[in-house]
């Protein structure tokens, strides 16, 4: 790493595609990053569309200006809403000029932040691309059979390295993510670098009691998308042993939401399935702390901030082994990976885990808390604020 001598103030413009009131990974990150780049003294502005429908505006908030674009609703999703180039192309340029950015960073290779690449590279601003996209997370918003499907998939990935192959440093949040999208976008460098957790927000304070549940239960945190695979944890959990009585908390929204309150009536499950919908900062955290088990079933993880967050809660954890996942679990120490949409092989780790007796649970809670300090959001905004800056990590990328 080379480290600048330039310490003053930077002017930051953070290109989203999506941001808050959006509730996702890479929305959540990018608020963060905000907040984060704010409190480190810099002039943070962020780039996202609006939420609904009218014309562009600006808002003041405590993490960063926000610039709000004219956006579009689609008839596929409930919130996804898209921007059309004719529309935003004149806008960006004029922000360019209001702003001045010192360093752009784009969250995707998709409608703002392709623009603003191509924006800054006209201008010589200095570009970090960080790709938080899975082909598979389109699936929700693509009416097709999955072989048309897996070639829109394709041309994603090679979108993204046209794209982001035109920025001064590429990062992803993990080494597995990495080395795809050097296999599929044929990005020659990319740096891993975690999302980052602020791990302590999610411990018990001192003299601070919460009330563990009557019974023992799963938690599920996420989008309820097809990728989430929330159905087969709701198979498995019907799976377990009757003795154990397993209950499970399902925290957030999506598209599947209807089919997967369905499935819970038909096995039988109603009294012991909960949709809690979406949760403010202080419900989810203390869903986390009185959760028994956490569970992420999805296969097309690039890092998962919910199972960061769980883990910072000092809860077990059972993983799909799949993408990004198995770097946060070390079988039979912290929880367990399972195999992707088996929901016996789930049934069966999720009784082994409730099963055990109070204090081995704890130990593996533990675990997790130790495990997630690699993962300090103090060290991830460290690096970016290094990478703004023009320092060069040749030696970390994938």
């Amino acid at each position: 790493m080379t480290t600048p001598a330039d310490q003053r103030p930077l002017t930051i413009l953070i290109a989203a595609d999506t941001y808050p009131p959006h509730v996702n990974g890479a929305a959540q990150f990018s608020y963060r990053l905000a907040k984060g780049m704010t409190g480190r003294g810099h002039n943070v502005n962020v780039l996202a569309c609006r939420a609904d429908n009218g014309a562009s505006f600006t808002e003041f908030r405590s993490e960063a200006t926000v610039h709000r674009l004219r956006s579009h609703g689609v008839f596929t999703h409930e919130y996804f809403r898209i921007c059309f180039p004719w529309e935003i192309k004149k806008e960006i340029s004029l922000l360019f000029d209001r702003v001045k950015p010192d360093v752009v960073h784009i969250q995707s290779h998709y409608m703002i932040g392709e623009h603003v690449l191509y924006e800054a590279v006209k201008r010589g601003v200095r570009i970090v691309a960080t790709n938080h996209f899975m082909p598979e997370n389109l699936n929700p918003f693509l009416p097709f059979p999955q072989w048309f499907k897996d070639i829109i998939g394709k041309i994603s990935w090679k979108d993204m390295g046209k794209v982001m192959g035109q920025a001064d440093v590429v990062t992803t949040p993990t080494p597995l993510a990495a080395k795809a999208m050097h296999q599929h976008a044929f990005l020659r460098k990319v740096l891993p670098l975690s999302n980052g957790i602020d791990s302590a927000a999610y411990e018990l304070q001192p003299g601070e009691v919460i009330e563990p549940h009557a019974n023992p239960t799963v938690v599920f945190v996420g989008r309820l998308a097809e990728e989430k695979h929330v159905d087969v944890l709701i198979n498995a959990v019907s799976k377990t042993p009757a003795e154990l009585n397993v209950h499970l908390e399902i925290v957030g929204g999506g598209e599947v939401r209807p089919a997967l309150e369905a499935q819970a009536k038909r096995l039988g499950l109603e009294d012991r399935v909960r949709f809690l919908g979406l949760a403010s900062d202080e419900d989810l955290r203390e869903t986390y702390i009185k959760a028994d088990l956490f569970c992420m079933p999805g296969t097309a993880e690039l890092q998962s901030l919910v199972t960061l967050e769980a883990m910072s809660a000092s809860t077990p954890v059972l993983l799909a082994d799949a993408m990004a996942l198995p770097h946060l679990v070390r079988d039979g120490e912290n929880g367990y990976l399972f195999i992707p949409n088996d929901s016996d092989d789930l049934a069966k780790k999720i009784t082994r885990i409730l099963e055990l007796s109070v204090e081995e649970r704890a130990a593996m809670g533990q675990a997790s808390r130790r495990l997630v300090e690699q993962h300090s959001i103090e060290g991830t905004l460290q690096t970016f604020e290094d990478l703004y800056r023009g320092a060069s990590y040749e030696d970390k990328v994938v």
